[in-house]
């Protein structure tokens, strides 16, 4: 019974709770660091205790948030530090994700870890890193291997950057076969405030004889010239002498000439066309204009979704951390430890005489047997987590 009355007189020897052990050199290097990491940033968050912190920041409108990890030898390891959302920069690795510069690669047991991040933050502030491309693929779902940051980047491809729109584009009227076959080609640009673009890929027009070719690829088959002109052989040399001297004379007689009345009537049918064709794009431009906002309202729309998802994502992976195994296993043991002591409280009360007997055994009994509960669920736990790292250890 000496264990149900540990502090009754001749019970045994029941000793007082021991102390804790004294820390080593190693975890009082450990804590040094961190007690360096918390002096010299007041935001940083601690994640898990001694273990994982994450210190945000904001750079050209651009928060960053650097994830800092410690292994379980540092700081004779050297820390993994990472940031969210992947960046591309020079202290980076070529994912963006970890810091591979020198501030990291010459760390040692020496170093104060407060001011290397105070270093990484400078750096950034001389030299701001730009997102970087993020992959598609979730690293983890629950759990996450080991050494990796907490919040991994995620991917959004199907979110690119929408194109800046272009007033300046030089506007011209095409043929309407021509712009329908036009749109249907890839890495389009930007649509223009009204009107067709002159630059789209046209149809290569094939060289042919008496073919003229504009800048648009419209093309225009000149009339036949003749060999000789009969309204010019009935006249003498000193007439033919006077109209090249006369430019006058000569343009009246080449006005006369059917290939160039031809060319003229050719000209005005052109100049009719175009402007038929001006006034079907016009009547276009209000469904153009309406189109075009819809893309820019479902664009924000996305852009939306995507700040919310990960928002979640981020509350989703905080709520994952709070019920990882080893947060589980240290819940349990205060759990425990707690339950002891209440058990404790009431064998001295009993011992007092401040209860009766029968109210001493039922809740002493309650708060032992849960307390031997909690105890076995965190060993079964701690079982658990050692052989799971045994078997998903890296080689």
């Amino acid at each position: 019974m000496n264990w149900l009355f540990p502090l009754a007189k001749g019970g045994g020897s029941a000793s007082p709770a021991a102390p804790l052990p004294p820390l080593t050199t190693l975890q009082q290097q450990k804590q040094r660091q961190i007690e360096s990491l918390r002096g010299a940033h007041a935001s940083i968050a601690e994640i898990q205790k001694d273990v994982e912190y994450r210190l945000p920041f904001t750079v050209n409108n651009l928060t960053i948030n650097i994830n800092i990890l410690l292994p379980p030898q540092f700081p004779q390891e050297k820390p993994v530090i990472s940031v969210f959302p992947p960046v591309r920069h020079h202290l980076m690795d070529k994912q963006g994700v970890y810091v591979t510069g020198p501030l990291i690669s010459n760390f040692t047991m020496h170093s104060d870890l407060g001011k290397i991040i105070q270093s990484l933050l400078d750096e950034f502030w001389k030299n701001p890193p730009v997102l970087a491309p993020s992959s598609t693929s979730f690293p983890y779902l629950f759990n996450k291997p080991a050494g990796m940051p907490p919040f991994a980047p995620q991917g959004f491809p199907f979110l690119p950057p929408y194109p800046p729109q272009e007033t300046n584009r030089s506007i011209a009227a095409v043929p309407v076969a021509e712009s329908v076959s036009s749109s249907y080609t890839t890495d389009k640009p930007a649509a223009p405030a009204y009107g067709l673009i002159a630059d789209l890929p046209l149809p290569v027009p094939r060289a042919e004889a008496g073919l003229q070719v504009g800048q648009n690829g419209f093309t225009y088959k000149m009339p036949d010239v003749p060999d000789t002109f009969p309204e010019l052989s009935e006249l003498s040399i000193s007439q033919l002498t006077n109209m090249n001297e006369q430019e006058e004379v000569l343009l009246e007689q080449f006005v006369t000439l059917p290939q160039l009345k031809q060319v003229i009537t050719d000209r005005d049918e052109l100049v009719k066309s175009i402007e038929e064709l001006a006034k079907k794009n016009l009547l276009l431009e209000p469904s153009l204009e309406a189109k075009r906002q819809m893309v820019l309202d479902k664009y924000e729309q996305l852009t939306q979704m995507k700040a919310a998802f990960e928002k979640k994502m981020q509350r989703q992976h905080e709520l994952s951390e709070s019920c990882s195994p080893s947060a589980l296993q240290a819940r349990l043991k205060v759990a425990a430890h707690e339950a002891e002591e209440e058990s404790d409280t009431i064998a001295e009360d009993f011992l007092e005489g401040k209860t009766e007997i029968d109210e001493f055994l039922s809740s002493f009994m309650e708060k032992r047997t849960l307390c031997h509960c909690r105890r076995a669920k965190e060993e079964k736990l701690q079982q658990a987590i050692a052989m799971h790292s045994q078997f998903h250890a890296p080689l």
